[in-house]
C-alpha cells in the first residue's frame, strides 16, 4: 500500500484529498493557508486534521527511510533474503522494524559475542537444533574445550553456548512481538514508596494498576516520583505464561538437548527480553501519557488564547506584592501605556489610604473602567483592597483577577526590554497584566507557552514535541483571529502564516520608517517578504486604514476579483459594504443560488461561502461570539464558603481528572471529573473548556490545606440547618 492510500484509509479520506494535501505541504504551504484558502483541493479539511495528517506523513516517511537504512545494512552483511526483505517492507511500526533488525544490528560486547569469539557458535547451533538422535550437550561440548581459546572446561563451553542460545531467543522478532502484546494486555505496573514520610506520592506507596488501564496522568506522576527517587517501579505479569510461549516456540521436547535449550531460553527471557520490554513498555506508556498531556495542554492553550478581549476599555493593571509595593500601569483601549505608579496597601507598609487616593486619581484622570489584578503573591490582599476601593468611588469600575503565569518571564525578557526600555521589570509586568485582560491573544503570544500554566506536567514533556504542538496552536489562533498590520507587535506578526521572526521585525521596521500601511499590497515592499510569503500571510493580515475595504477582511487578495464580482452580481455597491446593508442582501442567497454564482465567478463553492461570510461581517473578530469574561465588583474569602453555596466562576485549567475553577476567592476550586455533568464523559474537556463561565456549588472546604471541592451538578442538599 502506498503512503497516499494508507493515509486515506487511516483518516477515512478520499485518496485525492490526501494526495492534494501532501502536494500542498511539499510545496511549502503553511497549514493555516491550506486550511483557509485551499479548501477545494483538500475537501475543506480543518487545520487540526491537517496537522495530524502532516504529523502522520512525517512519521511514515521516517519509517520508510529507516526501512531503507535497515535493508541496506543487512544487505551489506550478505544476510538479506527475500522473506526478510518482505517482512521489513510490510512492518507497520518502527518497533517492528527494529525487532527484525535486532539480530543483524552491530552490538556492543555481550556474553554471547565473547562466546562467539571463542568459537562456540557451532556448539550453540548444534544444541539449539535439538535433533532427536543428538548426543547430550556435554558430549557435544567436549570437542570445543580449548584452553588456548579461553575455554578451559566443558562447563565453560556449555556456559558460552547457553549465552549464545539466550541471545538467539532474545533476538526473535516474533517472540518479542508476542510477549510485548501479552505484557501490554496483561502486565501490571507496581510502585513502592521509598520514604514513609513522603506525602506527595502517598497514594503510590503500595500501588498497582494494569498497564492496559492506567490513566496517563498517573503514569506521569509515577515517572516523576521515580525520577525523584521516592518511588520504586516495576512491571509484573504471569511470567509462567510467557515461559510456556517460549517452550512452545523454541523447545523440542523429548530430545537430549531440550532441557538445556529451555534453561538457556528462560535465562534469555529474564536477563535480556524482560528488561528490554519493560523499558520499551514504560517508554510507550510515558510517550502515550505525554501525547495526552500535550494534547490537553494544546486544547487548554487554544481556549485561553481565544478568550474574548475586553475591547476599548481603559485598564488599570495591578501587579501585587508585599514589601516592594504593588505596581500600577494604566493602558488605553489600544494597549498604549498612559501612566504608571507604585502603591503600598499590603503588609508590611499597609499604606491603604494613600494607595486608595492614588488609584482614585488614576481612575478619574484616565477614565479607567476595569482593573486587572495579577493572581500571584499578595493577590488576595490586593483584591480586598480593590473591592474596598470600588465601594468608595462613584465611577462604574469592575475588576478581574488575571493569571500572571509567565508575566515575570516576559517582563525580564529581551522582548519586553525592547518593547518597554523606559520601564523597570516590575512595571512591565503590570502592563502585561493589563493587556492580558484587554487582548489575551496579543499578549500571551509573547510568552513561552510552557510558562502560561494551563497544562499538567508540562515541564516533563519532550521539549521538541511540546514546542511543535504549542507553536501550532498559537499559529492556528493568531490566523483564525487575524492581525492588524498597523498595530501588531513583531512577536504577534511572527505567528502569522509564512512570516518568520526576521520578516516580522522587517515589517515593524518598515512601518516605523514609512508610517502605517495603507494597503496589503505594500507588504511586498518589505525586505525579505517575497511572493510566496505574501501569498501565505496576506489573507491573515488586516489593514483597517486601507481604501480597499477587502483589506480588512479574511478574503485573500487572490479572491478580490471574485468578491467584487459577487457584489456586482448581487447589485451591491461599496457603500453597502461600508454601511453593513450588504449583510441583509447576502442573507437572502440560498444554496442553489450560491452554486450558480460559484460557476459564474469561476471559484469553488467553499471559497465563495467564505467570501460571503466575510462580506456579511467585514472586520469581525470570531472571539466576539464567545461569552464575555466574568468581571467582579466584590470579593469572597475561603472562610466565607459554605457547603451548598452557589457561585459563578471561570474555568482556569482543564486536566485529565477534572477542572480548576476561579470562584473569586484567590484559591481555585477543583471540580472532579465525576462532578462535571450527569452523563458519562471520558475526559473533562468533553464538557468544559478554559475560559468557560460556569455555575458551581461548594462540596467541601479545607482552609488549612487551601482545598476547595466543587460540583457542577446541582446538589440535593441545601444550606446546612442550624
Amino acid at each position: 500500500m502506498d503512503m497516499t492510500h494508507r493515509l486515506a484509509e487511516e483518516f477515512r479520506l478520499q485518496p485525492q484529498q490526501v494526495q492534494n494535501t501532501i502536494d500542498l505541504i511539499d510545496q511549502g504551504n503553511t497549514i493555516p493557508f491550506i486550511a483557509r484558502y485551499r479548501k477545494e483541493m483538500t475537501g475543506s479539511l480543518d487545520d487540526q486534521l491537517l496537522r495530524e495528517l502532516s504529523d502522520r506523513l512525517a512519521y511514515l516517511r521516517g519509517l520508510q527511510k529507516r526501512k531503507e537504512e535497515v535493508l541496506a545494512s543487512i544487505e551489506s552483511q550478505d544476510k538479506l533474503d527475500e522473506p526478510l526483505r518482505r517482512e521489513i517492507l510490510l512492518a507497520a511500526t518502527l518497533a517492528e522494524v527494529e525487532d527484525l533488525y535486532r539480530p543483524f544490528r552491530p552490538k556492543r560486547r555481550t556474553r554471547a559475542s565473547s562466546a562467539r569469539e571463542k568459537g562456540l557458535e557451532p556448539l550453540a547451533q548444534a544444541i539449539f537444533a535439538q535433533e532427536p538422535d543428538s548426543p547430550s550437550p556435554r558430549e557435544l561440548a567436549r570437542p570445543f574445550v580449548d584452553p588456548e581459546k579461553g575455554v578451559a572446561s566443558i562447563e565453560e563451553a556449555l556456559q558460552g553456548a547457553a549465552d549464545i542460545v539466550a541471545e538467539m531467543v532474545s533476538d526473535s522478532a516474533s517472540l518479542r512481538k508476542t510477549l510485548r502484546n501479552f505484557l501490554l494486555m496483561h502486565g501490571v505496573l507496581k510502585t513502592e514508596g521509598k520514604d514513609p514520610q513522603d506525602l506527595v506520592y502517598a497514594m503510590y506507596h503500595d500501588y498497582s494498576e494494569p498497564v492496559a488501564k492506567i490513566a496517563p496522568h498517573r503514569v506521569l506522576a509515577i515517572d516523576r516520583g521515580e525520577r525523584e527517587s521516592l518511588l520504586k517501579v516495576s512491571l509484573t505479569a504471569d511470567f509462567d505464561r510467557c515461559k510456556k510461549t517460549i517452550v512452545r516456540d523454541f523447545v523440542k521436547e523429548n530430545t537430549p538437548c531440550a532441557a538445556f535449550v529451555q534453561d538457556a531460553a528462560f535465562d534469555g527471557f529474564s536477563r535480556l527480553i524482560l528488561p528490554s520490554l519493560e523499558r520499551e513498555i514504560r517508554g510507550a506508556l510515558t510517550e502515550r501519557a505525554a501525547e495526552q498531556a500535550i494534547r490537553v495542554f494544546g486544547v487548554n492553550l487554544q481556549q485561553l488564547l481565544m478568550q474574548p478581549p475586553v475591547k476599548n476599555a481603559v485598564t488599570l493593571g495591578l501587579d501585587p506584592a508585599y514589601r516592594t509595593g504593588c505596581k500600577l500601569a494604566v493602558v488605553d483601549g489600544a494597549g498604549k501605556v498612559l501612566d504608571t505608579a507604585v502603591i503600598y496597601p499590603t503588609p508590611p507598609q499597609n499604606k491603604v489610604e494613600a494607595a486608595k487616593e492614588k488609584c482614585k486619581q488614576l481612575i478619574e484622570k484616565h477614565g479607567v473602567t476595569v482593573i486587572a489584578i495579577g493572581n500571584g503573591t499578595a493577590s488576595h490582599e490586593s483584591e480586598v483592597f480593590v473591592a474596598g476601593l470600588l465601594r468608595e468611588i462613584p465611577q462604574k469600575v469592575s475588576y478581574m483577577v488575571v493569571s500572571e503565569a509567565g508575566a515575570s518571564v516576559y517582563s525580564a525578557s529581551k522582548l519586553a526590554a525592547e518593547e518597554f526600555p523606559q520601564y523597570d521589570v516590575s512595571l512591565r509586568s503590570a502592563v502585561s497584566i493589563a493587556r492580558r485582560l484587554q487582548d489575551p491573544l496579543a499578549e500571551l503570544v509573547k510568552i513561552d507557552p510552557k510558562a502560561i500554566g494551563v497544562g499538567q506536567y508540562q515541564h516533563d514533556m519532550p521539549k521538541a514535541r511540546l514546542d511543535e504542538t504549542l507553536s501550532g496552536v498559537v499559529e492556528s489562533c493568531v490566523n483564525t483571529v487575524g492581525v492588524d498590520l498597523n498595530t501588531a507587535s513583531f512577536s504577534l506578526l511572527s505567528h502569522v502564516a509564512g512570516i518568520r521572526l526576521s520578516v516580522a521585525k522587517n515589517i515593524v521596521a518598515w512601518r516605523e520608517e514609512n508610517g502605517p500601511f495603507s494597503s496589503r499590497r505594500q507588504l511586498q515592499k518589505v525586505d525579505k517578504l517575497g511572493k510566496k510569503v505574501y501569498e501565505q500571510c496576506a489573507g491573515f493580515l488586516r489593514v483597517p486604514e486601507s481604501e480597499e475595504l477587502l483589506d480588512n477582511t479574511a478574503v485573500h487578495p487572490e479572491s478580490y476579483q471574485a468578491a467584487k464580482g459577487l457584489l456586482r452580481l448581487c447589485g451591491c455597491t461599496e457603500a453597502d459594504l461600508k454601511n453593513g446593508r450588504i449583510s441583509e442582501i447576502l442573507q437572502q442567497l440560498d444554496a442553489r443560488q450560491l452554486e450558480q454564482l460559484a460557476l459564474q465567478l469561476e471559484v469553488g463553492l467553499p471559497t465563495l461561502r467564505d467570501i460571503v461570510a466575510e462580506l456579511k461581517k467585514p472586520g469581525r473578530d470570531p472571539r466576539d461570539e464567545l461569552p464575555a469574561p466574568l468581571l467582579r465588583t466584590d470579593i469572597l474569602s475561603i472562610e466565607d464558603l459554605r457547603e451548598g453555596m452557589e457561585l459563578q466562576g471561570t474555568v482556569r485549567n482543564v486536566i485529565d481528572f477534572g477542572a480548576f475553577v476561579d470562584i473569586g476567592v484567590h484559591q481555585d476550586g477543583l471540580v472532579h471529573i465525576s462532578q462535571i455533568c450527569d452523563r458519562f464523559i471520558r475526559h473533562p474537556s468533553e464538557a468544559v473548556k478554559v475560559g468557560d463561565i460556569v455555575t458551581v456549588w461548594v462540596l467541601g472546604v479545607d482552609p488549612g490545606k487551601k482545598r476547595i471541592s466543587l460540583t457542577m451538578k446541582k446538589p440535593a442538599f441545601g444550606p446546612k440547618k442550624e
